[in-house]
């Protein structure tokens, strides 16, 4: 029964609440073989579904307007604490990890997020339990408990989140830029929270009393906050299956419609800048945590959501982070002052928008910082004064359309979690899927240049700007002034107003002749014909179509997914990339310079969707291109005629010798567990040349020695390349010997290539400590791996997945969230370097010592002999078929299948099919197996296990509270270690 009105129509089916279905139908890519509906529930409710007949993985997420803006002036991350107690049981689902203990067991995962205007909650699951896990994930929305006994926990949670994000730059910098809005603005607030801004209210209501009574206070104002803000008309939800539209449209209105609409406003809108006339035209110097100089100018713009037909300041934007010949960026380089430059239209939130450009900055650009950003100055100024042709913004709408229409899909839970959070903003529903990507052609209109213009004559104005110039040290900075302090990071900074000079040169005239707009694109793709014919059935691997001595060359033809796309993939070895400390930079160089020199050619072909990358490995280079196949046979020339004759220049070279130190330097100003996991990663490889050791190198490199290094690597060779996409076996065959053109063949044998990890002795249980470098780091990390066994044994290889597949959510739910050891917590298969042995690996970080994490995990693991041996048939049944549905899930697009193609290719075993024999091993495993492999391997009372642990300790706890465990060895020389440890065996290609 249906009754209509307008473009609703409102149904009354017999076993579900009523709903209404929106009848136009969506707009969609020719790629795309879902199907779309959307309905509105009774409750004002809107969802999308989707119906996808391919479907092994669902998914679903729910956006509510509702984020940190709305937290109450005296409770600053609220909605974020919500968004973490929200998790905690629901009614009809009380246990409070029920929720993720149901997605573990159902091959999937659920994470939420709190931004300023919104918070999204998401998850995904194997295909045939998406029913169940909806009834679990609807009522986090009707009914939830915000458990009383996980308020001080959860309190803790999202201190230990703040704590784990106070030396991040972007976190210190993006509140600073919060804190500097106009007085009382709301987007001033602090989003994260902390443990003092979410009690502070309760112990000022209470004074001085229990934790437990500050904990149900601030539940009671939680409570209260959710009541009224959480309102089922500002919630967006999308579900995607296989199941029928109007399975999934019962499955919504029956599961969603018991959620209250409260009636108040549907989404909470910005209505005033955060800048005002004392927060724009001026300069605020940051010091960093990181070392490394950097610049970006802001100015507060319309929003743009409305604007999405036309898409100005997107328009703009193309412009100004352009990089070929005429650019800011082109000119910025030439002078040896900028090593990269962006720019972007930024939704600040809803209601208002920023343009935004970015630059890191040499040293030598830091100290010419008022130029650069004069230069960007000047470059607004010609393009107020300029023309635009018509192809400029012809070539966004045919560039924005040709991506739209030949879109791959990707994994379910990313795009439930776009298409709901797109729901929010001002767009016609028919042009949901399409609106956030196509730009509209403007011929005939005069809105958008209009727009334009607009922006260029008032918006962009030096008069509305606020730059912001970061660096590490003070003695950068402009001296003699007053530093001051953000609150809630502790951020140090200064601000000064423009002075007269600046803003005269910034609005004079533009002088610098190297600036001028960009050319026509010759890399629009005009070819975008499938070659599609009818297959049976797709072929699983690659195929070896050549092998010689200097080369193998393997090729799939899609047969698949039936785009014009293709994917190349190189890996050049030498024995010259890494044998040495010297040689390691070197390489790392020869990249760098390689990247430099094609920068201003690859631009337009990025923006023609064709990419390139060439990274450094241990055994050598990577290059990978892809993209539209019509023009990829141009991009691969270039890159491979310049990998082979670049000119290393002089001057270059030094700017990407700063580059490389900083990020060398900045590592070990990483988190700790990064750290952690960095040492841990080299004492189980053979050979690894050490940061320091390299830092140690980098000065004295000149480019004439560069240059040698570069002509030895490419002098002896061996190469492995995989082609897949819409290319034949005779355009991979012209792209190989494209790649192969002038290079010499390797005289090392295939094993004196190949990386080898080394493997901790049976019956070992050995520490490394250490202290973490940044002295203002809070926490501490524990990296604690243990021996599982070699992935050429078969069934080893699937019964320790498993095991891992059951250890993984009770780790998280014991350390995380009942003992509250830190915000991060996992449990994961660690596979160790050359790809032939695995072990697992737990990590936490916490500001509690290593020590004491590594006795809580220990404890942990000895907990888990008896859960493993009580474990259920059917409870053990549940985690095989999790794993099952895993290794048989489908790759979504050509991407994820070449990538799959590639790791077998690189690691040399070929084993394309391993996937599926997983699948079919696991039939069969017994938990008798598990329980043995757990026993002798990683339980901590085992005699046999190989255990070996990376203790990174806060300079924030002193040396002495860390416990000394008296059953472990602790590792004093790292070399006579690794020496004693056994070495994996080779995988010979």
């Amino acid at each position: 029964m249906a009754t209509v009105s307008s473009n609703w129509e409102r149904v009354i089916p017999l076993n579900a609440p009523p709903f209404y279905v929106f009848k136009t139908p969506l707009q969609k890519s020719m790629q795309d073989d879902r199907e779309y509906r959307v309905i509105r529930l009774e409750n004002s409710l809107e969802a999308v579904l989707v119906h996808d007949p391919t479907a092994d993985k669902a998914a679903a997420s729910l956006d509510v307007a509702v984020g940190h803006l709305q937290d109450p002036d005296d409770m600053p991350g609220l909605a974020h604490f919500c968004e973490h107690l929200l998790f905690m049981g629901t009614k009809e689902f009380p246990r409070e990890n029920e929720y993720s203990q149901f997605l573990t067991k159902n091959n999937g995962a659920a994470n939420a997020y709190t931004s300023s205007a919104n918070t999204n909650y998401y998850f995904s699951v194997a295909a045939p339990a998406l029913s169940q896990a909806l009834s679990r994930f609807a009522g986090l929305f009707h009914s939830p408990l915000f458990d009383p006994s996980c308020t001080l926990r959860e309190i803790n949670a999202v201190n230990s989140e703040n704590k784990k994000n106070l030396q991040m730059d972007s976190r210190r910098i993006h509140q600073l830029r919060k804190h500097l809005s106009v007085e009382g603005h709301p987007w001033r607030k602090f989003g994260t929270g902390n443990l003092e801004s979410l009690t502070a209210a309760a112990k000022r209501l209470l004074g001085e009393t229990a934790d437990d009574a500050v904990g149900e206070e601030t539940r009671r104002r939680l409570i209260e906050w959710w009541s009224k803000e959480y309102c089922a008309s500002r919630m967006r939800l999308c579900i995607l299956g296989d199941q029928s539209l109007d399975d999934l449209a019962t499955l919504a209105s029956t599961l969603f419609s018991p959620i209250l609409n409260r009636g108040v406003v549907p989404l909470p809108m910005l209505t005033t800048s955060p800048m005002g006339p004392d927060q724009t035209g001026t300069l605020v110097a940051v010091k960093t945590i990181k070392t490394y100089h950097a610049l970006d100018i802001s100015f507060p713009v319309e929003w743009q959501d409305p604007l999405w037909q036309h898409k100005p300041m997107r328009f703009l934007s193309h412009f100004v982070g352009h990089e070929g010949p005429g650019s800011i960026h082109s000119y910025l380089k030439s002078k040896g002052w900028i090593t990269s430059l962006s720019s972007s239209s930024q939704s600040i939130s809803r209601g208002l928008s920023a343009f935004k450009v970015s630059v890191s900055l040499t040293i030598q650009g830091f100290q010419n910082h008022r130029q650069v950003a004069l230069t960007i100055f000047k470059y607004l100024t010609l393009l107020r004064d300029s023309r635009f042709a018509s192809f400029h913004q012809r070539e966004q709408a045919v560039l924005s359309a040709t991506r739209f229409q030949f879109k791959e899909k990707g994994d379910a839970r990313s795009y439930a979690t776009w298409i709901a959070e797109n729901m929010n903003d001002p767009i016609p529903r028919e042009l949901l899927l399409s609106a956030p990507s196509l730009v509209w052609d403007w011929d005939g209109e005069e809105e958008g240049s209009n727009k334009v213009r607009d922006y260029l004559d008032h918006a962009l104005r030096v008069e509305n700007a606020r730059i912001v110039l970061l660096a590490k040290e003070e003695e950068e900075h402009k001296q003699d002034v007053v530093w001051e302090k953000e609150p809630w990071y502790g951020t140090e900074y200064y601000v000064e107003k423009f002075d007269e000079m600046f803003i005269e040169e910034a609005q004079g005239p533009n002088d610098i002749q190297e600036l001028y707009l960009p050319g026509p694109n010759q890399f629009i793709p005009t070819n975008v014909q499938v070659d599609k014919m009818e297959v049976a059935e797709p072929l699983k691997a690659p195929l070896l179509i050549r092998e010689t001595p200097l080369s193998a060359l393997w090729h799939k033809k899609d047969d698949k997914y039936w785009i014009p796309k293709a994917h190349v993939k190189i890996h050049l070895r030498s024995p010259f990339v890494y044998n040495s400390a010297r040689a390691a930079v070197m390489t790392r160089l020869y990249s760098a310079v390689v990247d430099d020199a094609l920068e201003e050619f690859s631009y337009d072909a990025s923006l023609g969707m064709l990419h390139y990358s060439i990274s450094t490995r241990p055994t050598g280079l990577y290059i990978s291109m892809s993209g539209f196949n019509d023009k990829l046979a141009i991009l691969a020339k270039h890159v491979l005629d310049k990998l082979k004759t670049v000119v290393v220049d002089p001057a270059r070279l030094e700017v990407k010798k700063e580059q490389v130190k900083k990020g060398y330097e900045n590592f070990f100003l990483e988190q700790s567990r990064s750290l952690a996991n960095h040492y841990l990663d080299n004492m189980l490889t053979q050979r690894v040349w050490s940061l320091e050791s390299r830092l140690e190198e980098l000065p004295s490199i000149t480019a004439e020695e560069l240059q040698q290094h570069i002509k030895l690597v490419l002098s002896e060779v061996h190469l492995k390349m995989l082609v897949t996409g819409n290319l034949s076996k005779d355009e991979a065959l012209e792209i190989a010997d494209m790649v192969e053109e002038g290079l010499s063949l390797c005289t090392l044998s295939l094993s004196e290539l190949n990386r080898h990890a080394l493997i901790p002795s049976k019956g070992s249980n050995h520490t490394w400590a250490s202290t973490v470098p940044n002295p203002k780091e809070p926490n501490s990390a524990l990296s604690y791996y243990v021996h599982l066994g070699s992935i050429l044994d078969e069934r080893l290889r699937v019964t320790s997945s498993l095991l891992v597949q059951i250890l993984r959510e009770p780790a998280f739910n014991v350390l995380r969230t009942k003992e509250q050891l830190g915000y991060i917590v996992s449990c994961s298969t660690s596979v160790l370097t050359g790809d032939t042995e695995k072990g697992m690996r737990i990590v936490v970080q916490s500001e509690k010592t290593p020590g004491y994490l590594e006795d809580r995990v220990e404890a942990f693991l000895e907990s888990m002999k008896s859960v493993i041996e009580d474990m259920t048939p059917e409870v053990f049944e549940e985690h095989k078929e999790s794993l099952r549905k895993g290794w048989t899930e489908a790759e979504k697009n050509l991407g994820e299948e070449t990538s799959r193609f590639w790791a077998h290719v690189v690691n040399g075993q070929e084993d394309f099919l391993r996937k599926e024999k997983n699948a079919e091993i696991i039939q069969d495993v017994t938990k008798e197996e598990v329980l043995e492999l757990f026993l002798f391997n990683v339980h901590p009372a085992s005699t046999t296990r190989a255990k070996l642990s990376i203790h990174m300790l806060s300079q924030k706890h002193p040396a002495s509270q860390d416990l000394e465990r008296t059953n472990v060895t602790y590792i004093t020389d790292v070399e006579t270690f690794k020496k004693s440890l056994g070495v994996s065996v080779d995988c010979l290609w």
